[in-house]
């Protein structure tokens, strides 16, 4: 996934519910703390009809 890729939302959140879809518009790398040794990604989501969310890949599968 990069930014300007379409994406499923695949778990339900306040405002957003599941199966909604959305357009990335960022993606940052962010450590738990110091000693983390693998960022992981946090994707930053305009949702269609919705607010600007942040989700983890796991909540999202890209659309064909």
């Amino acid at each position: 996934m990069q930014p300007g890729d379409l994406v499923r939302i695949t778990r339900a959140s306040i405002g957003v519910p599941k199966g909604s879809i959305g357009l990335i518009v960022k993606v940052r790398d962010t450590r738990v703390d110091q000693h983390e040794i693998r960022p992981f990604p946090v994707w930053h989501v305009q949702v269609l009809k919705g607010p600007l969310r942040r989700y983890l890949t796991q909540d999202l599968r890209k659309l064909k």
